[in-house]
């Protein structure tokens, strides 16, 4: 999440897990259900993979324990995430969470939160920022989530999204067949990646 978004910033970074069946690759389609969902809305994150493991990791040491950086598209069921007021079931749809499209090493990226992070559809600019702008940085990000927590080697943690959702435009703009979305985030690569209704 971002600074410049038009909420009330949060005092402390919220949690929620994807299951494996959202994992997809670059390249791969977002399939979604009309019957389950219409308001399919995007999100582009920077992520950590954590390399070493650990439980109440302190801040000072976070980074250490990451092997390295991907791109996550954070793929948001709106109307399911407003209807259960909870984040599992409208982020947790199979093919909601595609990543890639490698794995970049830590050492190549000195400063995870010097990177400008973009997202179009179909070639038009929907997010444009810096991961210097995240709320919470990743150090931060990794200490409360360790803490009384194991991180294991593998973990993906993605750090939130800039502003730019379809969700909240005026008037909002939801993901539709067909759709092609590019994920980029300096240093790292591009995500692509197609939207395939299934009924």
């Amino acid at each position: 999440m971002s600074r410049d978004q038009k909420t009330e910033l949060p005092k402390y970074p919220q949690f929620f897990t994807k299951p494996h069946t959202a994992i997809v690759g670059d390249g791969a389609d977002i399939r979604y259900d009309e019957r389950v969902t219409r308001r399919l809305d995007y999100e582009v994150e920077l992520a950590a993979v954590i390399g070493r493991g650990g439980r109440d990791i302190a801040a000072a040491d976070a980074l250490g324990h990451v092997f390295g950086y991907t791109i996550v598209n954070d793929i948001t069921a709106r109307d399911l995430q407003r209807r259960h007021d909870q984040w599992f079931k409208g982020k947790g749809l199979d093919t909601s969470c595609p990543m890639g499209p490698w794995i970049v090493t830590a050492d190549e990226i000195p400063d995870p939160h010097a990177l400008r992070i973009q997202l179009s559809v179909n070639g038009e600019a929907r997010q444009d920022a810096s991961t210097g702008d995240m709320i919470f940085r990743l150090p931060e990000t990794i200490e409360s989530l360790s803490a009384g927590l194991t991180l294991e080697p593998g973990d993906v943690i993605a750090t939130g999204t800039p502003s730019g959702v379809g969700y909240a435009m005026d008037p909002r703009r939801f993901l539709a067949d067909g759709d092609v979305i590019e994920c980029r985030i300096e240093g790292v690569g591009v995500l692509r990646n197609t939207v395939r209704a299934t009924a």
